[in-house]
């Protein structure tokens, strides 16, 4: 592993950590139920059998967390609000306790609005929910604004759209294929209406997290290649054009429900920042004959495209594969693609799953990807900052508590937090940036 210094980033770079509601807030009898709780109690959704019930109980113990962002070092936290504890009638109080602490501890708070824990009883397919969604973003802005100045809207659409409702691996567990599309449609139609209720509230700092990655050709068949441009149109540019170029790609905008063009003016509202969650590179190939298994995700042959292993690179305790100039790749063509419609980025989550509290491949993952996020500040990409996934282990969606993405060991008997020797590296480059 390298040693050399990790370049310097421009004054004002926002370093920080990420992490969601329902993966770390535990205190589900102090919330209404989410998608997820319907979902996490159906024999066999969750492969250890677990629930976030618990969770690490942040909600209880937010104080101990907020001294652990202290001692990073870190200038920002993005923590979601849970739709559904807002709806119970003590919820916001706890997100004031938590906005007031982090603030006298010099730590900036970034709220995402939705991390996927939709509230029982509401569903995406229905284009009343983006409505809800904006009357509940209107609270929590008049409850949090005089404090909170950065704000996400939404996290990962794209997942929640195929996971969630195309493939059915997540809550609320739908397996309807190209039947999910209205799905994303009222996500981005929500993200708009958001938009506006978080200006009408004095906002002036208001961006996005979606995931997006490279997309390449299993070979240079037009087989392949076609199903590749496929597999980018729907993951990355699916979401990314109607927010930056006011479009769906050719042939989406007429599978969308309701009165698409009146829509695509809300969706379209300008950002101030645009965020980008990355992971890993897709390599994509023409659709086989049976279904392909995919860090556990499970590819049915009806898709037009299959999800092929990408050879030579490490893998993290998920199974995806580590290229770190992936992300320089990405932002760059994120740029070209854009241009002057793509406003200053933010890369609002990065992260791996390994064990251990001696964690090197963490830090040798972390200190790659940092150095690629560098060669793209270079090549003129305007970033802007850089959030780790995750502050903390927590509850990994379907994977339940064997996959551990934090810089700080949870103990899910005890709850103890033990800082990695990942949180002792960042903290030290958080330190040589200042």
């Amino acid at each position: 592993m390298t040693t050399a210094p990790i370049p310097r980033f421009p004054d004002g770079f926002l370093w920080g950590v990420s992490t969601s509601a329902h993966q770390i807030e535990g205190a589900a009898d102090e919330r209404e139920p989410s998608v997820w709780d319907a979902f996490t109690a159906e024999p066999g959704r969750v492969k250890d059998g677990s629930t976030a019930a618990v969770a690490c109980d942040h909600y209880h113990r937010h104080r101990e967390d907020v001294a652990l962002l202290a001692g990073l070092g870190v200038a920002a936290y993005r923590f979601s609000v849970s739709w559904p504890r807002v709806r119970s009638p003590r919820g916001l109080d706890f997100y004031d306790r938590l906005v007031d602490d982090l603030c006298a501890a010099g730590v900036r708070p970034v709220p995402t609005l939705f991390h996927w824990d939709l509230p029982l009883g509401l569903d995406w397919l229905r284009r009343d929910t983006a409505e809800r969604f904006a009357e509940y973003v209107s609270v929590v802005a008049g409850r949090l604004g005089d404090r909170v100045r950065k704000w996400i809207t939404l996290n990962e659409p794209a997942e929640h759209t195929l996971l969630g409702h195309a493939l059915g691996t997540h809550a609320p567990g739908r397996r309807l294929l190209f039947d999910a599309l209205p799905v994303a449609h009222h996500q981005l139609l929500a993200h708009g209406l958001a938009v506006r209720a978080l200006r009408a509230a004095g906002a002036t700092d208001i961006g996005i997290a979606n995931s997006h990655g490279p997309t390449w050709a299993a070979s240079e068949d037009g087989a392949d290649v076609a199903a590749a441009e496929f597999y980018d149109v729907l993951l990355n540019r699916l979401f990314a054009d109607p927010l930056l170029l006011g479009t769906y790609p050719a042939g989406l905008g007429e599978l969308m429900p309701g009165d698409v063009e009146a829509d695509l003016s809300v969706i379209a509202e300008p950002l101030d920042w645009y965020g980008v969650n990355y992971y890993a590179p897709a390599r994509v190939g023409a659709p086989r004959d049976t279904e392909t298994d995919f860090s556990g995700v499970r590819m049915p042959a009806e898709l037009p495209f299959s999800l092929r292993e990408i050879e030579g690179r490490p893998v993290t305790d998920f199974g995806w594969p580590v290229v770190p100039e992936g992300l320089t790749e990405l932002l760059t063509a994120f740029r070209d693609r854009y241009g002057d419609r793509l406003p200053p980025v933010v890369v609002t989550e990065n992260g791996c799953a390994y064990d251990g509290l001696d964690d090197q491949d963490r830090i040798a993952y972390l200190d790659g990807h940092i150095r690629a996020l560098h060669d793209a500040l270079t090549a003129g990409v305007d970033v802007r900052g850089y959030f780790v996934w995750s502050l903390l282990d927590n509850f990994e969606w379907a994977e339940g508590y064997a996959r551990r993405f934090g810089l700080v060991h949870v103990d899910f008997t005890t709850l103890a937090r033990t800082p990695k020797a990942s949180y002792r590296w960042f903290r030290d480059v958080l330190r040589a940036q200042r």
